[in-house]
């Protein structure tokens, strides 16, 4: 039954394209690196900043300005306590080769050094049909930037659905964890896990969630986040 939810909602995702959804995105990367807070919550502590960088499912589609997954995820962290500013450096539509051009752009936009990037890609790929060998070749040039960089990382797990072949999901789902390994990231296999199978939590386009689902998410990816923060300086 899991999996046959998976193939109706990626299906759904491949009729929409995401390409289409660009007025989602920060109008710039400058104007992203100067997000501010979603929330006036007191902490205490030197500012941990995080740098959302990902397509359309970290910038907002269909929802509110601060009902997005870097936004909510800001509200939540802080209210554990944690000085934290997440930069949305979502912008929908890209794919990881759209994401590896704009990476080092991006990081030199940032007036410091985020002590943390999650990177969120690769959905885009599968709906195009890219072969996966492209998305892993474009992960690794991404990740091995990060590392010359000194930045630690999040990655965000997808899935292709049944449907795709079994040869195609194979070499698909099985990137993330491997290129997580080999570049001693943080893991999250599937970020969607808690909610691909309500469609309450997606919007009609089934795609996109909700500002529930989005807050579903960050429920239950918080706690990856703050163990793939780096220690206090």
């Amino acid at each position: 039954m899991r999996l046959r939810h998976l193939s109706i909602l990626f299906a759904a995702m491949a009729l929409s394209a995401c390409g289409g959804a660009q007025d989602a995105a920060p109008s710039t990367e400058a104007e992203a690196s100067q997000q501010t807070p979603a929330a006036d919550i007191a902490v205490e502590g030197p500012e941990r900043r995080i740098l959302a960088f990902g397509d359309s499912l970290f910038a907002g589609y269909g929802l509110e300005e601060n009902e997005g997954y870097p936004e909510q995820l800001e509200d939540a962290l802080r209210k554990d306590g944690i000085n934290a500013r997440v930069i949305d450096a979502g912008v929908s539509g890209d794919t990881s080769a759209a994401g590896l051009q704009r990476l080092a752009f991006t990081l030199d936009a940032q007036e410091v050094k985020p002590d943390l990037v999650i990177l969120e890609l690769g959905g885009n790929d599968m709906l195009r049909g890219i072969q996966p060998g492209q998305t892993r070749a474009n992960f690794e040039a991404m990740l091995q930037e990060l590392s010359q960089r000194e930045i630690p990382v999040l990655l965000m797990g997808m899935r292709a659905p049944p449907n795709y072949g079994p040869e195609y999901q194979q070499q698909f789902d099985s990137l993330y964890s491997e290129l997580a390994s080999q570049y001693d990231a943080a893991l999250i296999p599937f970020w969607l896990e808690s909610i691909y199978e309500d469609r309450s939590l997606f919007l009609d386009d089934r795609i996109h969630p909700t500002a529930d689902g989005i807050a579903a998410l960050v429920r239950d990816t918080m706690g990856n986040v703050e163990k793939a923060l780096p220690p206090k300086p």
